[in-house]
């Protein structure tokens, strides 16, 4: 199981980078545990400024901006 976690305070587009690390997730057939990450410091402590952040099993892979579905895809199959 990825654990993966989505750095944002909330927004429209955080909320729409964790519906399509879930879709995308299910759609690969991957097992994932999606946290979502608020707390600012907690985010900051991960090196990002801008947000929505992906951080899968520890690793940051995206900053800032909707991801790509083939990055979310090659992410989650590494």
């Amino acid at each position: 199981m990825k654990d993966i976690k989505v750095l944002g305070p909330g927004c429209k587009r955080c909320q729409e980078t964790e519906d399509m690390v879930k879709a995308e997730a299910a759609r690969l057939g991957i097992a994932v545990a999606v946290e979502k990450v608020t707390d600012y410091a907690a985010i900051a402590g991960y090196g990002i400024a801008s947000t929505p952040g992906i951080v899968i099993d520890g690793r940051v892979v995206h900053a800032g901006g909707l991801p790509k579905a083939e990055d979310l895809a090659k992410w989650l199959a590494a």
